[in-house]
C-alpha cells in the first residue's frame, strides 16, 4: 500500500490527484489531505441548486466537482479527507465497510464513541462526523471520505443554505445530516495536525506493507494539466450539471406570476412564463437579454429587478 500524507491544501488539485492515481497506476494507495474552504459537489449533482453561490462569492470559498457521486459537502482546514484506492475483483469492489471500519476502530482506540451509520457515514452521538463515496472505474475502486475535526460549522451550515422548491431537476441531492466536530468529544486537546499525522501513522500498521510515497515532479504536471482541462473549468463544476428548470414566484398589476428559467448546461436556453401579463415587451426584453446567458440565480433576480419584474 502506497501512503501520501499530503501538504497540498487546493481542493481541485487534491480531487484530480484522486483521478490520477485511480487511472494512472495500478498500485494501491491511501492519502490524507487536508483543503481551504471549498465546497465539493458529487458528479451526478446540480452544482446551483446545492450551495449559496453568493456566500460562496462573498467569503472566498471555492468550489469543485468530485468523481464520484453523492451529495455536496464543504471542506477547510479543520476537515481531514482520505482516500483509498483499490484493485480487486470486478463486481466485487463496492464495499464502504472494507474502508470505514479500519477507521472507526482507531477513532474507538482514541475513547471516541464512533458508530457505523446507516447512510455509510461515522457518527458520534447520532451526529455525522464522516460522510463517504465511491467511484468504480474498471477493476479499480476509489473510497473517500470526511473526517470532520475542527471545522468551521458556521460556514458549512451557510454555504450549503438554499431556498427550496425553485430548482426542478433530477440530479441527486444532498440528504442533510447534524453533524460534529470531533475535537469537541476529545478528552484532550488536539490540533488538527497533530490528529492527521496519529491517524495516518495508525492506519499504515493496518496494511501488511506500507510504503511512504510522495508524487514526483512528473506527476504533479500530469495532475496540474488535469485541473486545468477539467478539476478547474466551469464547465466541470457547474456546466456538468443536469439540465434543470428555476422556477421563480412573483406578483404583477396584483396578479400571481411564476417565471421559468430553463437551463441547459449550466446556460439559459428558455425564458416563459404561466401569465399572459409576462407577453409585455419589458418581459419579452428580459427573455432575450437573458437567453444564452450562465444562469446565476442572483444575476437573474438582479436582472428582473432592474426591469421591474419584482414587484409585490
Amino acid at each position: 500500500m502506497n501512503c501520501i500524507l499530503s501538504n497540498i491544501h487546493d481542493a481541485q488539485f487534491n480531487l484530480a490527484s484522486e483521478e490520477f492515481l485511480l487511472k494512472e497506476s495500478s498500485e494501491d494507495f491511501f492519502m490524507l489531505y487536508r483543503n481551504e474552504p471549498a465546497v465539493i459537489v458529487g458528479k451526478h449533482q446540480n452544482t446551483l441548486a446545492e450551495i449559496n453561490h453568493s456566500y460562496l462569492q462573498d467569503h472566498g470559498i471555492g468550489l469543485a466537482r468530485r468523481l464520484s457521486g453523492g451529495g455536496t459537502v464543504y471542506h477547510d482546514l479543520g476537515n481531514l479527507n482520505f482516500l483509498f484506492i483499490h484493485t480487486g475483483e470486478e463486481g466485487k469492489l463496492v464495499d464502504f465497510k472494507r474502508f470505514l471500519l479500519p477507521i472507526q476502530k482507531i477513532l474507538v482506540s482514541m475513547g471516541l464513541p464512533v458508530e457505523y451509520g446507516g447512510r455509510n457515514d461515522l457518527l458520534i452521538n447520532g451526529q455525522k462526523i464522516s460522510g463517504n463515496a465511491e467511484h468504480v472505474f474498471r477493476k479499480r475502486i476509489l473510497h473517500h471520505g470526511t473526517l470532520l475535526f475542527s471545522s468551521d460549522l458556521s460556514k458549512l451550515e451557510n454555504v450549503l443554505r438554499i431556498t427550496p422548491g425553485k430548482y426542478k431537476d433530477k440530479a441527486v441531492q444532498s440528504v442533510r445530516s447534524k453533524v460534529t466536530n470531533i475535537s469537541e468529544h476529545l478528552e484532550d486537546q488536539v490540533s488538527v495536525e497533530n490528529f492527521t499525522l496519529t491517524l495516518f501513522n495508525k492506519l499504515k500498521t493496518q496494511f501488511d506493507t506500507a510504503l511512504d510515497y510522495s508524487f514526483s515532479s512528473a506527476e504533479i504536471n500530469k495532475i496540474e494539466i488535469l485541473v486545468e482541462k477539467k478539476y478547474g473549468t466551469w464547465k466541470w463544476n457547474y456546466g456538468y450539471s443536469p439540465d434543470f428548470d428555476y422556477v421563480f414566484n412573483t406578483k404583477l398589476q396584483n396578479e400571481n406570476v411564476q417565471i421559468i428559467f430553463r437551463v441547459q448546461e449550466g446556460h439559459i436556453v428558455e425564458v416563459i412564463s404561466n401569465n399572459s401579463i409576462c407577453e409585455n415587451s419589458v418581459f419579452k426584453a428580459m427573455a432575450d437579454e437573458l437567453t444564452g446567458k450562465v444562469f446565476y440565480e442572483k444575476d437573474v433576480l438582479d436582472h428582473m429587478s432592474d426591469k421591474g419584474l419584482l414587484n409585490s
